[in-house]
Parts: structure tokens; C-alpha cells; sequence
């Protein structure tokens, strides 16, 4: 890698089109795992114009009122503005959904199964499904993405305590950090696009957008006098959100995870509960990825696992750690595997996510959050693996 580059990362508001069916589709699933904790929820939701659609495979005791779930996620994500069309008392809500198909709930089911080969729970599908953390930040996160998040929920923050009324739901940003011998020392480039009403000139929304959002959020050091500033870069965003642009479950898997900073498996994480490893595995590698590099093993650490349907082991685990480790990557996993499980009904266990905590996980990213529901954020394994690996 050159020893001077730019990464870049991006991040998206509530109102995004994609954010906010990921929000409707969190949201079901909590509401399912409130009333039923052994729920299995694979919920995705297409939103288009004023037409919601929530489809899937739900299989759970409780009893769901989704046209309600819908309206209240969607009044919460501020979409509320009689000049929008899409409005959340305002939109047509269809309802899809089915139950679990009886021949994946076997295979994921503790029973045994004719052509099963344990009675254990097996892993809900296929596929790999990675964890990262490095110490570019206190949040062991890269410094990209964290910045984008930054911009992201301090502009939702404002536009939610009602200061500034032109404010509407739908937003992106974006950060470009400068990167000198592996370390980011300065920031090239931001951008912020955000939705608003008719009535505000350009110029009005570029100056708070650089004096009241950036600059209060991103590090004073790490702007120079070079950083370049792009803000609504069209000229004009009033048509935003579902009017604007189709939204679908799970297009943001990216801004979810790392930035593009550490690799992806390609699954995504909202509306489908932890029996599914595309979301318990991935909160278990960043559990992992975070503890190693807690515990000074390495500056960065990536961890892959891939499971088989059905089966109640990952067919593999690897650990990299980009030449930064501090003790031979062996001996990393081997500690590793010695101090954490993964199988998946031991993941759920571990990190305790029968719980309907995922609403907390849905925006501005799932991993770097200071939250003690987010229980793979934890660093209480670092001393362990330190042992281990000595």
C-alpha cells in the first residue's frame, strides 16, 4: 500500500429511502422478539412514492399489528411534512409475509432431522460473514466511517429538535481522510447532501451545513485549508426520500459495517433475527476483531467465518491482521478460539440477542456505538485473549 493515499467512506441519514424500510424492517422484528423471543423474522420492506411493502418469512407466537409498526417507524424517522408524498399517515401499506419455510426451520431447529446430521441448531444459511476493528479511533472503528456518522446524526439531531425548519429527512454524507504511513492525518474532502424545503437558498444551507454540522463534529486539527467542502452539490434537493428514489432492505450493507475498510461477506443485517449468521456471525466477528485489537495484539484486525445451512459449526475461521500484529497470527487463533464459541446458538448466548434491542443498531452503522445493548462492543474478552496468546 503507498505510503500516502485518500480512503473515502459514506454515510446515510434516517430518511434515506434504504434506511428507513431497514428501520421498518428492525422494527418488526423487535416488535416480534418483544412478544415472543424465539421469533424467526426475515422481514425485508420496499418503499416507493406513498406505497410501503413489507414482505418475508416470520414465524412467531406474538401477535403483530404491521401496518402500525409501519406508520410509527416512519413518523419517527420525521416524514411527517404535508409537502412530501410520502407521509406516515398518508401511505398505502401492503402486507406480504408468510412463515418460515418449514424445511429451513429443521435445519436451524435444536431437533434432530432425517438427512440432519446433529439435533443441534444449525446455522440459518450459508455464506461468510467478516468482523473488523482497528485503533484509528476510541471506537476501534476507521476513521471514515466514523466521521460520515458523525455528520449523519448531528444533522438528524438538529433537524429533530425543530431549529432549523427547512431541514427534511433525507440525507447523505460523506468524508475523505487522508491516510501517511498506515494513519489518518488529515481530511481532503466532505460532502453532505441533505433534503429540504423549497423555500431556502443554496447558500444558507451550505453555510450551516459547514459551520454549524462540520465543523462542529469533525476534528478542527484534521481540516485544513485545503479541505473542500461539497454541500448539495446538485444545487437543490427538495425531492427526497421514497418520492424521490426507490428504498429496499438492506442496500446499505457498507455504510452498516466499516466503510469499505474491511471486507464484506455480502449479507445484510436488518429484520432478520439472530438465528440468521449474516447478522449474529457478523456481530461476533466485529466481538472478536475488537477484543484482539483491545488487548494489543495487532493495530488491525479482520476475522472471517462461513457457515453451511444446517450445520451447527463454521466451516472455517481465519484471522488477519495486515502484518500490524504484535504476536504471531497463530498463536491470535488459536486464542481466539479458545476464548469465544461459534456456533450459533452459542453466539446467541455469548452476546445475549434474544432481545428486541436491533431499532438501536438500524442507523449510522451497527458497530462503533457506545451502548451497553450492543453487547459485541464490549471489550471484557481482551484480557483473556492476552493470556491466551502469550
Amino acid at each position: 500500500m503507498p505510503r500516502s493515499y485518500i480512503f473515502s467512506s459514506e454515510s446515510v441519514g434516517e430518511g434515506h429511502p434504504d434506511k428507513v424500510c431497514d428501520t421498518i424492517s428492525d422494527a418488526v422484528l423487535d416488535a416480534c422478539l418483544k412478544q415472543d423471543k424465539n421469533s424467526r423474522v426475515a422481514c425485508e420492506t420496499y418503499a416507493k412514492s406513498n406505497i410501503v411493502i413489507v414482505g418475508g418469512e416470520i414465524t412467531t407466537t406474538g401477535w403483530i399489528d404491521f401496518a402500525r409498526i409501519v406508520r410509527e417507524a416512519v413518523r419517527d424517522i420525521g416524514y411527517v411534512n404535508d409537502d412530501d408524498v410520502f407521509h406516515a399517515d398518508k401511505i398505502f401499506i401492503t402486507n406480504i409475509l408468510t412463515e418460515q419455510s418449514a424445511d429451513i426451520a429443521q435445519g436451524v431447529d435444536a431437533e434432530g432431522a432425517e438427512g440432519k446430521d446433529t439435533a443441534e441448531q444449525g446455522a440459518g444459511d450459508q455464506g461468510l460473514m467478516f468482523g473488523y476493528a482497528c485503533n484509528e479511533t476510541p471506537e476501534l472503528m476507521p476513521a471514515p466511517i466514523m466521521f460520515a456518522h458523525r455528520l449523519g446524526r448531528e444533522l438528524t439531531a438538529v433537524r429533530k429538535s425543530g431549529k432549523v425548519p427547512w431541514l427534511r429527512p433525507d440525507a447523505k454524507s460523506q468524508v475523505s481522510v487522508v491516510y501517511e504511513n498506515g494513519r489518518p492525518v488529515s481530511i481532503s474532502n466532505v460532502v453532505i447532501s441533505t433534503q429540504h424545503s423549497a423555500d431556502v437558498k443554496h447558500a444558507e444551507i451550505r453555510d450551516f451545513c459547514v459551520e454549524e454540522i462540520v465543523r462542529k463534529v469533525l476534528p478542527k486539527e484534521m481540516l485544513t485549508k485545503d479541505t473542500e467542502f461539497l454541500i448539495n452539490p446538485t444545487g437543490k434537493f427538495v425531492i427526497g426520500g421514497p418520492q424521490g428514489d426507490t428504498g429496499l432492505t438492506g442496500r446499505k450493507i457498507i455504510v452498516d459495517t466499516y466503510g469499505g475498510m474491511g471486507r464484506h461477506g455480502g449479507g445484510a443485517f436488518s429484520g432478520k433475527d439472530p438465528s440468521k449468521v449474516d447478522r449474529s456471525a457478523a456481530y461476533m466477528g466485529r466481538y472478536v476483531a475488537k477484543n484482539v485489537v483491545a488487548a494489543g495484539l495487532a493495530e488491525k484486525c479482520e476475522v472471517q467465518f462461513a457457515y453451511a445451512i444446517g450445520h451447527p459449526k463454521p466451516v472455517s475461521v481465519h484471522v488477519e491482521t495486515f502484518g500490524t500484529n504484535s504476536v504471531p497470527e497463530d498463536k491470535i487463533i488459536d486464542a481466539v478460539c479458545e476464548v469465544f464459541s461459534f456456533k450459533p446458538a452459542d453466539i446467541i448466548k455469548q452476546l445475549d440477542l434474544l432481545r428486541p434491542i436491533y431499532g438501536k443498531t438500524t442507523n449510522y452503522g451497527h458497530f462503533g456505538k457506545n451502548d451497553p445493548d450492543l453487547t459485541w462492543e464490549r471489550t471484557d474478552k481482551a484480557d483473556a485473549l492476552k493470556s491466551a496468546a502469550h
